[in-house]
This record gives C-alpha cells, sequence and structure tokens, in this order.
C-alpha cells in the first residue's frame, strides 16, 4: 500500500462540473467503487477523496477503451484481475529515503545497535517488516542502517520483510534502482551504500549486500498473514490512514501480536492510536513498544 499522503485538492484538482469532465462520475459510481475499496483492501474512501479516485480510475477507463464508469464497474465485477490494477490506482505512493529520521536514530540505538552488543562474537537473529513498503526506499533505508551497524553481517540472521499490496511498486523495490537526486535524503555517513548505476549516471543503485536483506512481497494487510516468526521492529508509517476506525484497531492488535516483547512499532507522523492499546506503551514520537 501506499506510504505518504499529499494534497489531493491541489494535486487532483478536477473541474467540479460533471458536464466539464471526459467522463460521467455520479454518486453511485462513487459510492459503488468506494465499497470495492473496502471489501478488497480494507481502504476506506471518503468523500473528499472523490476528485483523486476520479482522476486515478480515468486512466484506467481510457486504457481499457470504456466509455463509462458505470462500464468499469461491471468490468471490475467480472475480472478479478483488474481488482488488482483498481486497488494499484488508487493508492498513494509517496515516500523516500530516511522519511521521518527520528525512527531511524531510534531503530539504529535502540534495536540494531542493542542486537548488535547482545551478539558480539556469536550469531543472532534479527526481523524487520516494513508494512506498506510502497517502492522500497522505507526498508533499504532500514537495511543499510543494519548494515552499517553491524559488520560482520555475514554472522547473523537479519532479514527484513517489505509488503505491499500494490505490485507495481513492489517490482520497483526489488529492482533497488532510484534516481539519482534521491541521494539529497540521505545522510552522509549513509552515501556510501549507494552508487551509480553501470551506464546509468542519473540513477542510483542500492549496495547489494543491503539489497540482500530484503524480501519483497505482495500482501494485503486485510487478509491472513502468512508468515509466523515475531518481529523486532515493525513499520507501518502512513498506512492506518486509509483506513476506518476498527479496521485500525483490529490491525494494531495484529501488529501487536507479531512483535516480540521488547519490540517497537513505528508509525507515521500524522497518525495516532487513539484509545486504549493493550500490549503497547508510547516510548517516543510515533513509536510504540510491546510490553513483556
Amino acid at each position: 500500500m501506499a506510504q505518504g499522503t499529499q494534497s489531493t485538492a491541489a494535486a487532483f484538482a478536477l473541474p467540479a462540473a460533471d458536464g466539464e469532465r471526459e467522463f460521467a462520475f455520479s454518486d453511485a459510481d462513487f459510492r459503488g467503487l468506494a465499497q470495492v475499496a473496502y471489501e478488497q483492501a480494507g481502504i476506506s474512501l471518503a468523500d473528499s477523496k472523490r476528485n483523486l479516485v476520479y482522476s486515478r480510475l480515468s486512466r484506467r477507463l481510457r486504457a481499457l477503451g470504456l466509455a463509462t464508469f458505470r462500464e468499469y464497474r461491471d468490468f471490475l465485477d467480472q475480472n478479478i484481475a483488474e481488482r488488482e490494477s483498481f486497488i494499484n490506482a488508487i493508492s498513494t505512493n509517496l515516500t523516500k529515503f530516511f522519511r521521518e529520521s527520528h525512527h531511524f536514530d531510534h531503530l539504529r540505538s535502540e534495536v540494531v545497535g542493542k542486537f548488535a552488543r547482545a551478539n558480539a562474537g556469536k550469531s543472532g537473529r534479527l526481523r524487520a517488516w516494513s508494512a506498506g513498503c510502497s517502492s522500497g526506499e522505507e526498508p533499504y533505508t532500514i537495511a543499510v542502517v543494519i548494515k552499517k551497524e553491524i559488520r560482520d553481517l555475514e554472522r547473523h540472521d537479519i532479514r527484513i520483510l517489505a509488503t505491499d499490496i500494490d505490485t507495481e511498486v513492489l517490482g520497483r523495490g526489488s529492482r533497488g534502482e532510484y534516481p539519482a537526486n534521491s541521494v539529497d535524503d540521505i545522510p552522509r555517513n549513509y552515501q556510501e551504500y549507494f552508487r551509480p548505476a553501470d551506464g546509468a549516471p542519473d540513477t542510483l543503485v542500492v549496495d547489494r549486500q543491503a539489497r540482500s536483506l530484503v524480501a519483497f512481497k505482495r500482501l494485503n494487510l486485510m487478509e491472513q498473514w502468512p508468515f509466523k516468526g515475531a518481529f523486532d521492529a515493525i513499520f507501518c508509517r502512513n498506512v492506518m490512514i486509509y483506513f476506518d476506525g476498527p479496521t485500525k484497531t483490529k490491525l494494531i492488535e495484529r501488529y501487536t501480536e507479531k512483535l516480540k516483547p521488547g519490540g517497537f512499532l513505528y508509525i507515521g507522523h500524522s497518525e495516532s492510536l487513539n484509545g486504549s492499546t493493550p500490549g503497547l506503551s508510547l516510548v517516543g514520537r510515533t513509536i510504540y513498544r510491546r510490553e513483556a
């Protein structure tokens, strides 16, 4: 799923009147598509998202040669494969390396640094999950923090799970290639882990060993999670903004169950865990620790 939001009013401004639009877009069209988004991915589309939905899905209508949103809704009902394209289209993917850098300072000192000291001279197991990894900047940031702090990576069992519902961004992330100006977001002491691509000086490639720590997988957070092990750290940032209250509460319960005692959950700067959060305690700005 998308990581991050932006001003939809500014980025997706459209004429207010349907008569000025390329495709008629009725209340029934919006409600029907919003229902599909909720049923398929738990995404709650408020009325404020109407312009975003119209803009993103108009591209699908053109690509499919459809004339109306009513036709697209019928097509969506009859074609399972299109549901994946539908979710990809309405997801927002806004991310960068070291976004909300205080999370990675905390990860370095409280997770990776402590792991390195506790396992000096012996092997250890470390697991992190980037849930809603988008195009990979977040899990690769986790990877380079780990590589910086743990010099004997080969000795340990370290893996980073990177999941998203959007197959297009997963494909980009798995390649580990990014525009050269991405380095602007990377602190100087981590830039050694990004090098120009062969024959493409305008493209950066993530360090091979850091890249090998990350496994990209498609996952719908509303479905059963196929992994059983517990995590030392879970990043779910700017993902829960898509969900309504009950869905968000259930998701937090599931994350808590997947954290080791003492493990950490990192959420987005615009998010909060409203109400009671059994098993979690707030230990920093948008950082929660699972109680023992």
